[in-house]
């Protein structure tokens, strides 16, 4: 059974059309596809992120215990820094995604709350001798995120918070109107804007505020049709639909985003560094250009000749690129943009990711 934002009564009598994204029911669209992509291109959209799972580590070995299981450098985060960061099984495999955000006595996780429960009986599994206390916060709070060209604009207009200013992945508290709330340059959708946590029971008033001022500066809500192109236009994958415990870091292209390199043991490492030495994988996570109207489902095969070449993760209309674009696995002899492959019912080739406007291909 899916989970459920929130903010459903509020995104229902927007007329929005409820779909499952990150295991979560979330806004498909508000009936306006072209102007929620437009909003979040141009000005700025607000998203209801509400499939994160929120934890807490507190006690005085919470760095060193963090930084042994988990792949990013947490001993080098100063209050208000933040880091991306993958928890891995011995096998190397991704069972969670993690930001982790420095305070001053304590870290909090964000990750998504569909693999919520593992990830919890994961982290808490590696307590043994550590004096560290682990708090499952998913049911006190909840996030919503601002994206676009001017996010900065109404996060500074509600709060007051110098949001140009402040470097990538900072943090900081702040509060808007009366609500008091966690701002981070970031999102977990992976485009450029805020995101905000804040106490569920705060979020509707916190929705509102957010749209009115975004709306006034000609943005307003986005569903997650509208944010999916954009963010498959930028070359974002996303856990739970591109990437998940069936693939290793290098395969789905994040051992430069997510993992850190100077860092002592965690687990895991042993076979990221082994195929690191390698320098390649067999199978690797790649843009895709579909001809036609038609768009593969998730999990569609790919052929090259009669040979299954890979798979689909992701696909959606881009106005940008003016065709269906995606991500998907392939294996290495199809790596090279302009290599061509086939699914059931169309053509598909390599492409490069960001993608570039259609009168410039």
């Amino acid at each position: 059974m899916a989970l459920e934002t929130p903010l459903r009564e509020i995104h229902e009598r927007l007329g929005a059309r409820m779909g499952v994204r990150f295991g979560t029911l979330l806004p498909d669209d508000y009936g306006d596809f072209e102007g929620e992509y437009r909003r979040a291109r141009t000005a700025a959209a607000v998203v209801d992120t509400n499939f994160q799972m929120v934890a807490e580590l507190s006690g005085p070995d919470r760095v060193r215990y963090f930084n042994a299981i988990t792949t990013g450098n947490i001993p080098a985060l100063t209050p208000g820094q933040s880091t991306m960061g993958l928890l891995l099984n011995p096998q190397g495999h991704i069972l969670a995604e993690l930001r982790t955000l420095a305070t001053e006595d304590r870290l909090l996780v964000l990750s998504h709350a569909m693999t919520g429960e593992r990830t919890i009986e994961t982290l808490d599994k590696f307590i043994i001798m550590d004096d560290v206390t682990l708090t499952d916060h998913t049911a006190k709070f909840g996030t919503l995120s601002v994206v676009g060209p001017t996010a900065g604009a109404v996060i500074e207009a509600l709060s007051g918070v110098k949001f140009d200013e402040m470097a990538k992945g900072e943090h900081a508290e702040a509060k808007i109107g009366a609500i008091g709330c966690r701002i981070l340059r970031g999102s977990p959708l992976g485009l450029a804007g805020a995101a905000l946590l804040a106490e569920r029971g705060q979020l509707a008033e916190l929705w509102h505020l957010l749209a009115d001022v975004a709306e006034r500066e000609g943005g307003g809500a986005a569903g997650y049709q509208a944010i999916d192109a954009l963010r498959l236009e930028a070359g974002i994958a996303w856990f739970g639909a591109d990437f998940d415990d069936r693939v290793i870091p290098h395969e789905a292209g994040l051992e430069q985003s997510h993992i850190s390199y100077v860092k002592g043991c965690y687990t895991g490492q042993e076979i990221v560094e082994r195929v690191r030495s390698r320098g390649q994988v067999n199978r690797r996570l790649v843009g895709l250009g579909f001809a036609g109207e038609a768009l593969p489902e998730r999990g569609a095969k790919l052929f090259g000749g009669e040979k299954e070449a890979g798979w689909v993760t992701s696909a959606a209309h881009s106005p940008l690129a003016g065709r269906g674009i995606g991500l998907g696995y392939l294996r290495r002899e199809f790596h090279e943009p302009g290599s061509r492959v086939r699914w059931e019912r169309g053509e598909a080739e390599v492409i490069e990711l960001p993608v570039k406007a259609a009168a410039s291909r």
